[in-house]
């Protein structure tokens, strides 16, 4: 496969970036065939930042201005993707709220990862409402965005036991690690052609995913 028909991908950040640094080193090692065309991000001091230069990624920083609406600022995100010719959008720790306009430009090409196993617990503090309910299981999932916030249909899911010993710190830690393992995979799947959004569902291999796929951990 030639360079110029690897699919381009935008990763758009706004902390650490570690998972997309799993999802770069996948496709540096090759085990994604696509191109990182870009990371960008609305925090010019995200640690992300840095490690995405190190790794000779290109990056851009889009700042929120001081009197911004939503829909002004991912316009103006939406013409950088766009003049980067970016064919998918990855989310990776993104903590903006997304306008409708910008979701719907990007229909069945954008996805993110969320720190529970939805429909649950969906928005912030993941971590601590599980705890809080006392649920038994856990997770991460990766869906397809649309405008219902994290309401896309789910792809794939992490699940792993809650410990009677977990707090929100170790339940953090031990769904950041499940994250890189499953957010490359769809990458992966999507990159190689596997993975499509058909009729506003997901469909692998042929077959609409009526119930996401889950991988289950200890």
């Amino acid at each position: 496969m030639s360079a110029s028909s690897l699919l381009r991908i935008g990763i758009l950040i706004s902390g650490a970036g570690s998972n997309m640094l799993s999802i770069a080193e996948a496709i540096l090692e090759r085990e994604i065939a696509a191109e990182l065309a870009l990371v960008a991000t609305d925090k010019p001091e995200c640690i992300g930042l840095m490690r995405a230069a190190s790794l000779g990624i290109p990056t851009f920083v889009i700042p929120k201005a001081k009197v911004e609406t939503r829909e002004s600022y991912d316009a103006r995100l939406r013409v950088t993707l766009e003049s980067q010719s970016i064919e998918l959008v990855v989310l990776a720790g993104y903590m903006r709220i997304l306008s409708n306009a910008f979701v719907n430009a990007f229909s069945g090409r954008l996805i993110n990862i969320h720190p529970s196993l939805l429909p649950n617990h969906k928005g912030l503090h993941t971590h601590r409402r599980v705890l809080a309910a006392g649920d038994t299981v856990h997770g991460a999932s990766v869906h397809y965005v649309t405008p219902e916030l994290d309401g896309g249909p789910v792809i794939l899911q992490a699940s792993f036991n809650v410990r009677t010993s977990d707090d929100e710190k170790s339940l953090a830690t031990r769904t950041q690690i499940y994250e890189h393992k499953i957010y490359p995979k769809v990458v992966k799947w999507i990159a190689s052609g596997r993975l499509k959004y058909i009729h506003k569902q997901a469909q692998l291999d042929g077959h609409i995913l009526t119930q996401p796929i889950i991988e289950y951990f200890t």
